[in-house]
């Protein structure tokens, strides 16, 4: 058995596709019943965000558990394998493992630590459990991704990194206007735009996902004076608009819009350019000598890089935010999370390996058990005449050479396993000693930490 992800998400797939791959609470129940009558798939838990869906599976074998979680995959969006498998992604043992901790921490999201994730994972689990669709494997695999997730968040401020992130971008844009008047003070030093800092200017947002509904309240307090809001879905675009006063556009208009705008705020999660270099350049040529900023908050960018070259415009992108931000303290937690992550990995994977040679362990003291047993009694037989104190010095003498005898591999199998490829000398034991597969009842879960 090993475990499996194979899913799509903001950074693989446009948003069409994400729509079609996402999968309603109701049809959840049936999609992880499909998956319990594939051939290879043992157990599994569905993750179906806006963001992302994903299949988690514990599979018999790699290649049978990739063809048949693909499958569900295309019946659930409607497509072909060959349309859906560009936007696909596969992670496996070690990868798979890692991919879900990133996931539950907020590191893998749109908005970089955003918390929801963590009772999205959380529901996804409850409802495999209410399927029973989940076994050992997976179970104790989610509760250490949902206990991680609890860490990630306790231990560092990664849950305001996203918002440290936009407010830098804006601080950046504003700083490269000299800021209209304002009798409002300034009380926001560092990475917060002041009052007034974008007083006069007009923004564009383009996308009103999480991180557009951000960007407008990071807009609105550092003073813009007008607010306009592109989305494909006017619904999404309308609800920023009602909070914070703003305008609605279609992207068809996107062009126009442009000319007008002072500063550009683009976080649409699509998995193409929104702005290309020639769209800008024909903006640029009708405003004249008015500048534009350009901010890029979107993975994949939504903003064309050669958009750098245009004279009169300035381009704020992911990298350049990385950079303005290397060393304080978003990134710094970040990069905790990071090596949070790395490390809860490590230890999971050692309890891993370390319970899966824990049945091997097992059944070879259990068969060396057996022909002591098997020896004692014969010895009994031939030596009818041995009082109780001298059959007592043969039995613990024989016992004592099973013991050492056994010692030193079970010992080293058992260090060996918290290595990668550690199965291999479980392996060897099986064969050698022609143990049994089955692992005994006693070792057929894994110890591993819950969620508190």
């Amino acid at each position: 058995m090993s475990l499996l992800v194979v899913g799509l998400n903001h950074r693989t797939a446009p948003t069409s596709i994400l729509e079609m791959a996402a999968v309603p609470d109701d049809d959840v129940p049936k999609v992880l019943y499909d998956l319990s009558q594939a051939g290879s798939v043992a157990e599994s838990v569905v993750l179906s965000t806006c963001n992302r869906t994903e299949i988690y599976a514990e599979v018999e074998t790699f290649h049978g558990g990739v063809a048949d979680v693909s499958d569900q995959l295309t019946r659930i969006t409607g497509t072909q394998l060959s349309d859906l498998a560009p936007h696909l992604y596969v992670h496996h043992e070690a990868r798979a493992v890692g991919h879900l901790f990133s996931v539950v921490c907020g590191l893998d999201s749109m908005l970089v630590g955003e918390t929801q994730i963590l009772g999205q994972v959380r529901s996804a689990l409850r409802a495999a459990q209410a399927e029973a669709s989940v076994g050992a494997a997976l179970e104790g695999l989610f509760q250490t991704a949902l206990r991680v997730g609890k860490r990630a968040h306790s231990e560092t401020a990664i849950g305001t990194a996203g918002a440290s992130i936009v407010s830098v971008g804006v601080r950046m844009a504003a700083d490269g206007w000299e800021p209209v008047p304002s009798s409002a003070p300034d009380p926001s030093p560092g990475n917060v735009p002041a009052d007034g800092a974008l007083a006069g200017r007009r923004v564009l947002l383009v996308g009103a996902g999480v991180v557009g509904a951000l960007a407008a309240a990071v807009v609105r307090r550092a003073g813009a004076a007008d607010l306009v809001v592109a989305n494909r879905t006017a619904a999404r675009a309308r609800r920023i608009a009602d909070t914070y006063g703003a305008k609605v556009i279609p992207l068809a208009q996107l062009a126009d819009e442009l000319d007008r705008a002072d500063l550009v705020i683009s976080s649409t999660g699509a998995s193409g350019l929104i702005l290309t270099r020639q769209l800008v350049a024909d903006s640029l040529a009708r405003r004249g000598s008015r500048p534009l900023v350009l901010l890029d908050l979107a993975l994949p960018r939504d903003v064309d890089v050669a958009v750098r070259d245009l004279p009169g415009a300035t381009l704020i992108d992911l990298d350049t935010l990385r950079t303005a931000l290397d060393g304080q303290q978003a990134v710094g937690d970040v990069e905790s999370v990071r090596t949070l992550v790395a490390s809860e990995v490590s230890a999971y994977l050692d309890r891993r390996r370390a319970h899966r040679v824990a049945p091997t362990v097992v059944a070879l003291r259990a068969q060396a058990a057996a022909v002591v047993r098997e020896e004692l009694a014969r010895l009994q037989t031939r030596l009818p005449n041995l009082d109780s104190r001298d059959w007592a010095v043969v039995e613990g003498a024989v016992r004592r050479v099973a013991d050492k005898l056994l010692h030193a591999p079970t010992v080293r199998v058992q260090q060996l396993a918290a290595s990668p490829g550690g199965d291999s000398y479980a392996e060897a034991l099986r064969e050698l000693f022609d143990l049994p597969r089955e692992a005994p009842a006693v070792v057929s879960a894994p110890d591993l930490p819950e969620a508190p």
